[in-house]
C-alpha cells in the first residue's frame, strides 16, 4: 500500500487508511491508472509482482540521470506538472521542485499568477515563468506542486472536493495567489479528479467535512500550532491520499524525490538521488585546513556570477541562504542579457550584467557549477579579471563542483586543498579531500556538488558571522545542522 521506498521510511508518514472505507479514493478512481506507473498500481492492488519503470538511456541522458547497461529500455511515462509562482514565492523550494522533477523526466510548467512573467521571489531573486497561469486552464496535469506561500483547504463530500486558497498568515505573495481565480479553478478541478498535488513549508489547513479523520499534513515547525493537533504530523514528508506535504527548504529534496517516486517509480527516484549527490549521509559535513579568519570592513558583499547552463539549485541555494543571513549578494550575468537559462531550464533574472558588477569590490566571489555554466563563465574577461584581483587582494573566493575547473585554469587552486568533484576526477592538480562535503583552505571554499550546496552556503555564513548565525539560518530552513 505504501509506495514510498525505504529511502524515506524514517522521515515520511502515510495516511491512507480511508481507502478501505470508501470507494471514492485515489486507487479506486477510474482515471487513476492513467496517471501512475504500472508498478504503483500493481503494488497498491497487492499484486505479487511489480513492474518497475526505468528511464531509457536517451531520456535519462537528457535529464542528467546516470544510467547503467542493466537499465530497462521501457520509456519513462509522460508526466505533466504545474508549479504556480507569484510575488513572494519561496525561490529555494520552487526551484528545487522544478529542477528535480525535470531531471526525472517530467514536463514541468512554471506559471505566473501575476500580469508579468518576471516574479520577484521572497529572497529578492527574480524568476521568469514559462507562461501565464491563464494559458494553463485547459491543460490536465498529473501533479500540481504548490510553493509555500498559502494554505490549502479541501472541502470534501461524497461527490465533491473543492480546493480553496487562504491567507498564509502574512507570508509574502499569499494574497496574490489566494485571489487568483484562474489558479483556484485549476486547482479545484485537479483535486476533483483525484490527481496528485503537493505543498511545502508553511501551514496547510485541511478542512475535511467527510474524510477529516483520514487527512493529515505536516508543515514548517513554526506553523504547527496553526494545524489541528489531530491533523498535524511532525515528519519531513506526509502523504495523505493525493496530497503530499513537507516542512521547509531543508526538506525540499526529500519532498521532490517523493513526488518523483509517486510519478515514475522508486528506481528513478533512487538513481536521481545518487546523481544529485543526496546520498552523502556518511560524508563529513565540513573540514577546514590552514584556518584563517575571514575579515571584512563593513557588511560583507558577495558576488555570484551566473551564465546559461549554470545550476539553478546551486545559484538559488547560495543566494537564498546568504541573504537570509543578511549578506549583500549581487547576482551578475556574464551573458549579453541579464536573463539566463539554467541547467534544467529555469529562467533567472540577474541583478546586473558582469561588466557593471565588476565596478565594485567583493569580499567573496562564489562560482556555481552546472554542465555548461562553467564554460560560459570562463568566457568572461570581466570575471577572470575579478578572480585574479580577488586572490591578489587576499580576499575570499570559492566554487561548487564543476566550477573548480575555472579556478584551476586561472591558477587559483595552486597548492590548495579542495573538495571532491566528479567532473574534475583525474584532472585536478590540487590535493583532493575525499568524503567531505565542504572544504575550506584558508580563503578558498569548495564543495562536492549540488546536493551539498546548502552545507556549502551555511559554511560561508559560519565563516562570516559565526556558528550561531549559521545554526539560526539552518533552523529556519528546517535543515539539520550541528549544535556546536
Amino acid at each position: 500500500m505504501e509506495y514510498l521506498s525505504s529511502t524515506y521510511a524514517s522521515t515520511c508518514c502515510f495516511d491512507r487508511s480511508y481507502l478501505k472505507f470508501h470507494p471514492i479514493s485515489m486507487l479506486s478512481c477510474v482515471s487513476s491508472s492513467a496517471h501512475y506507473p504500472s508498478s504503483f498500481n500493481a503494488r497498491c492492488r497487492g499484486s505479487a509482482t511489480s513492474e518497475r519503470i526505468q528511464p531509457t538511456a536517451a531520456v535519462a541522458t537528457n535529464a542528467g540521470i546516470a544510467t547503467a547497461d542493466s537499465v530497462s529500455a521501457t520509456p519513462v511515462p509522460f508526466k505533466k506538472v504545474l508549479v504556480p509562482i507569484g510575488y513572494g514565492t519561496e525561490e529555494l523550494e520552487a526551484v528545487i521542485m522544478v529542477h528535480v522533477l525535470r531531471q526525472a523526466g517530467a514536463h514541468v510548467t512554471v506559471a505566473s499568477v501575476e500580469p508579468e512573467l518576471v516574479v520577484e521571489a521572497s529572497g529578492g531573486l527574480k524568476l521568469v515563468a514559462d507562461t501565464s497561469i491563464s494559458s494553463c486552464t485547459d491543460e490536465i496535469y498529473d501533479l500540481i506542486a504548490l510553493p509555500p506561500i498559502y494554505y490549502v483547504t479541501a472541502h470534501v463530500s461524497l461527490t465533491h472536493l473543492e480546493v480553496g486558497l487562504l491567507d498564509s498568515g502574512g507570508m509574502p505573495g499569499s494574497v496574490r495567489l489566494r485571489d487568483c481565480e484562474v489558479l483556484r479553478a485549476i486547482t479545484s478541478k485537479h483535486a476533483e479528479q483525484k490527481r496528485l498535488y503537493g505543498a511545502i513549508c508553511y501551514t496547510y489547513l485541511i478542512d475535511l467535512s467527510f474524510f477529516a479523520c483520514w487527512y493529515k499534513t505536516t508543515c514548517h515547525p513554526a506553523f504547527m500550532d496553526k494545524l489541528s493537533s489531530f491533523y498535524a504530523v511532525k515528519s519531513n514528508i506526509q502523504i495523505s491520499g493525493e496530497l503530499t506535504t513537507s516542512r521547509g527548504p531543508g526538506t525540499t529534496f526529500e519532498f521532490a524525490l517523493s513526488l518523483v517516486e509517486q510519478l515514475f517509480g522508486d528506481t528513478v527516484a533512487e538513481e536521481l538521488k545518487k546523481t544529485l549527490l543526496l546520498n552523502t549521509e556518511q560524508c563529513i559535513r565540513k573540514e577546514e585546513i590552514n584556518g584563517v579568519e575571514w575579515l571584512f570592513d563593513q557588511a560583507p558583499r558577495v558576488l555570484i556570477p551566473v551564465a546559461d547552463g549554470s545550476d539553478e539549485i546551486e545559484i538559488v541555494a547560495i543566494v537564498d541562504i546568504l541573504r537570509r543571513a543578511n549578506v549583500s549578494v549581487v547576482v551578475a550575468s556574464v551573458e549579453k542579457s541579464r536573463q539566463i537559462v539554467a541547467s534544467q531550464g529555469t529562467k533567472i533574472m540577474a541583478d546586473k550584467l558582469i561588466d557593471v558588477a565588476a565596478e565594485l569590490t567583493y569580499d567573496l566571489i562564489v562560482l556555481p557549477g552546472g554542465v555548461r555554466g562553467p564554460k560560459q563563465l570562463s568566457k568572461s574577461k570581466f570575471l577572470k579579471k575579478l578572480l585574479k584581483e580577488q586572490e591578489a587582494g587576499g580576499r575570499m573566493y570559492g566554487a561548487v563542483s564543476s566550477s573548480l575547473a575555472l579556478l584551476q585554469k586561472q591558477g587559483l587552486l595552486k597548492d590548495k586543498i579542495v573538495a571532491t568533484c566528479t567532473s574534475m576526477s583525474g584532472k585536478s592538480t590540487s590535493k583532493v579531500v575525499e568524503g567531505v562535503k565542504v572544504v575550506i583552505d584558508g580563503k578558498l571554499i569548495t564543495s562536492m556538488g549540488l546536493g551539498t550546496t546548502m552545507d556549502f552556503a551555511l559554511a560561508i555564513v559560519s565563516k562570516l558571522f559565526g556558528h550561531s548565525r549559521a545554526r539560526s539560518v539552518a533552523e529556519g530552513l528546517v535543515f539539520e545542522f550541528p549544535r556546536t
